[in-house]
């Protein structure tokens, strides 16, 4: 069993059905918080008075003119690497090895991981090999433990880089993207930087375009967060961590389904800052249908979830505005929409206003706020449009209601295996 170092103590990494109690602890706790705030005098001032702190927040993320920006230094040039774990990928893979190996850096290497493919992922990259000198590729057997995570970690140690890029099988990136990202670690305390991910097939149909603009809101809401002080989070596909970080945090836990989600927490925790960028941008595929969409929803939100479960007793460490913000991010994308379910039967029963009724709208009216500027922000689409781009994407942003309800039960009430479910690419987009 593997442990990580988080400041003097030990996070276990394969926390197994532990996680299940705490998951049905946490359910518990949740649904008699909501049963308590009915009954009680004071219920409806508590939550009025938590809508308090919420707004101020709100007004600050709002208010935030970008005043804490990261300068990249033109004199600071590390070795990089670029990592891909791929897995039946032959429909992208070489796209994305083309557009990795001709990025305008140096010293750059490419570590492609063939993760035990049954298509011609693996023998594409083999072909590959011989034409790009930069390109290195891993071939996993079956059955290799660890998943992504397992399939990043074992290439770490074969890779050179300073500064270590993942990327996913259907990114596409700029060929003059490196430069502005890597120059930004000469700043000793910066950890990680995430760059904004772009939709490519976002014209497609009602979920690409919500899926799009769901893109552009996280990462306005991002900048800002970091902005007034708060935590910048790794959203995985163009992704970039300094080598020394991420051996300290222990490389990638390999007992997670979100691997990013999962390192932003471990970063932060051992005093690392995370940078998010508008622009380069890296573009990825959306998902077509609600059932692809369901799916990988499920894993973000358990993946999300299961971290402030594991971390629990360590947070009390992210302090001050960073400590601020966490909680209230945990409870405005977690706690919200499963306290909703008991809240809505309660009032039924009682024949009363649901008491998280304006707490939810609330939170549904900060992201109709950071969509809009987002959209404009990120696509400089005209105010009247990005208004009804922003009004079809507050209608998509729903389904995260039913997922994080149903999640947080699931966690609760079953046990649970790593399983994840792949999101198919098909070489859509520029």
């Amino acid at each position: 069993m593997l442990t990580q170092p988080i400041g003097r103590k030990y996070v276990t990494q394969n926390p197994g059905s532990k996680r299940r109690i705490k998951a049905a602890l946490s359910l518990c706790a949740v649904y008699s918080c909501v049963g308590v705030l009915h009954v009680v005098p004071l219920g409806r001032q508590c939550v009025w008075g938590l809508g308090a702190v919420m707004v101020l927040h709100a007004l600050r993320l709002i208010c935030c003119r970008l005043q804490r920006t990261w300068a990249a230094s033109g004199d600071y040039h590390p070795s990089v690497s670029l990592l891909v774990s791929a897995k039946n990928e032959e429909l992208v893979i070489e796209r994305l090895v083309e557009q990795l190996t001709r990025l305008d850096y140096a010293p750059l290497e490419v570590w492609v991981v063939n993760d035990a493919s049954t298509d011609r992922t693996g023998e594409i990259l083999t072909k590959l090999q011989q034409k790009y000198d930069q390109l290195k590729v891993l071939h996993r057997p079956p059955n290799s433990p660890g998943g992504k995570s397992g399939a990043l970690n074992q290439v770490l140690h074969l890779s050179q880089g300073e500064i270590i890029g993942v990327f996913d099988a259907d990114a596409q990136i700029a060929p003059d993207a490196l430069n502005p990202i890597v120059g930004l670690f000469a700043q000793e305390n910066l950890g990680a930087v995430q760059l904004r991910k772009s939709i490519a097939n976002r014209a497609v149909n009602f979920l690409t375009r919500g899926q799009a603009s769901e893109m552009a809101m996280d990462l306005w809401l991002q900048e800002h967060r970091v902005g007034i002080g708060g935590l910048g989070e790794l959203r995985g596909n163009g992704q970039f961590v300094r080598r020394s970080a991420l051996l300290a945090c222990g490389g990638w836990n390999e007992h997670t389904i979100t691997d990013d989600l999962d390192l932003t927490f471990r970063l932060h925790l051992n005093g690392w800052d995370i940078a998010c960028l508008l622009n380069p941008a890296v573009e990825e595929e959306g998902v077509l249908t609600f059932k692809q969409l369901w799916h990988q929803r499920n894993r973000w939100a358990e993946g999300g979830y299961q971290r402030y479960l594991d971390y629990f007793p360590y947070l009390g460490r992210i302090k001050g505005t960073k400590g601020v913000d966490l909680w209230l991010f945990f409870l405005s994308q977690y706690l919200l929409p499963t306290a909703s379910v008991p809240d809505a039967v309660l009032s039924i029963g009682l024949g009363r206003f649901p008491l998280l009724l304006p707490l939810v709208i609330f939170s549904l009216m900060l992201s109709f706020v950071a969509m809009v500027l987002g959209i404009r922000r990120a696509y400089k689409t005209p105010w009247l449009r990005a208004f009804g781009e922003t009004i079809a994407g507050t209608i998509y942003i729903l389904h995260w209601i039913p997922v994080m309800t149903s999640v947080t039960l699931r966690m609760a009430i079953r046990p649970k295996r790593l399983k994840w479910v792949k999101t198919e690419h098909l070489g859509q987009g520029s």
